[in-house]
């Protein structure tokens, strides 16, 4: 088992973490405190199962199926945030750089841990 934080998946999902923190400080305040709020929430709670699919092999492929859960979730919620225009399609289309390759290796991931 590798420490989690040297995972490549995890330093992906860090990385989008940060970039979320950093977009949702810019939003209206409107928005700020329901929208962004939600955001970063579901980015910590993607890194805590990422961590706990580390830990506990025996619930790995649950964990990992939380993690993609949520991170659909956080997908529709940067959505809606080009769509309402607090969003840049440059941005995003960074964004979709780093959630397609958080996606390819979280599905790889769980496809691995049911295999066992």
């Amino acid at each position: 088992m590798a420490v989690c934080n040297q995972l490549p998946i995890y330093r992906d999902s860090y990385q989008l973490l940060l970039e979320v923190y950093q977009v949702t400080n810019k939003f209206a305040r409107d928005f700020k405190y329901n929208l962004g709020q939600d955001m970063k929430r579901d980015c910590l709670d993607m890194v805590r199962h990422l961590y706990n699919a580390n830990h506990d092999v025996a619930a790995r492929a649950e964990h990992i199926d939380k993690f993609l859960s949520t991170f659909e979730v956080l997908k529709v919620e940067i959505r809606l945030c080009v769509d309402m225009n607090m969003l840049s399609i440059n941005k995003l289309a960074q964004l979709s750089l780093l959630m397609e390759s958080i996606s390819r290796q979280a599905r790889g991931w769980r496809a691995k841990s049911r295999r066992k």
